[in-house]
């Protein structure tokens, strides 16, 4: 189990890596406004998000449900912090999703939000980051 634990946490670090890293590319696709860095940026949100991100998030969920089977089913139902987290993990997916979206968008030339939105939105993850990493160390309740 320590294994799975192991690549969980890999894969985790490098979906996460993407997850910060792709809005910061959207702020700067936002600001940009000549050609070739628009089409730049589009191949760079494209490789970011379908050749790290997915897969790294893929694995993450993929190999935290593994782990997740591995405990007995009382245990699961006492494990408050457990759920917790998997709300959290809940909302980083449809965060994963969203950013998905916006990499059509920017693709379509359709983006129609400011850099500004994309520096804020760039911090919504390291707050789920945070959260938890802090559930998973501590286990409160």
């Amino acid at each position: 189990m320590l294994w799975i634990k192991s690549f969980h946490i890999i894969f985790m670090v490098t979906w996460f890596a993407g997850l910060f890293y792709l809005p910061r590319l959207f702020v700067y696709h936002a600001m940009s406004d000549d050609l070739i860095s628009n089409e730049r940026f589009k191949i760079m949100e494209r490789k970011l998000f379908f050749g790290i991100m997915t897969p790294g998030g893929i694995l993450t969920i993929a190999l935290g449900l593994w782990m997740l089977s591995g405990y007995a089913w009382t245990a699961y139902h006492e494990q408050l912090w457990l759920h917790a987290k998997l709300a959290l993990v809940a909302v980083l997916v449809v965060y994963h999703i969203y950013c998905g979206k916006l990499v059509k968008d920017f693709k379509l030339d359709r983006n129609t939000k400011s850099h500004v939105f994309f520096r804020w939105f760039n911090e919504f993850p390291v707050i789920l980051l945070i959260a938890i990493v802090i559930l998973v160390v501590i286990r409160p309740g």
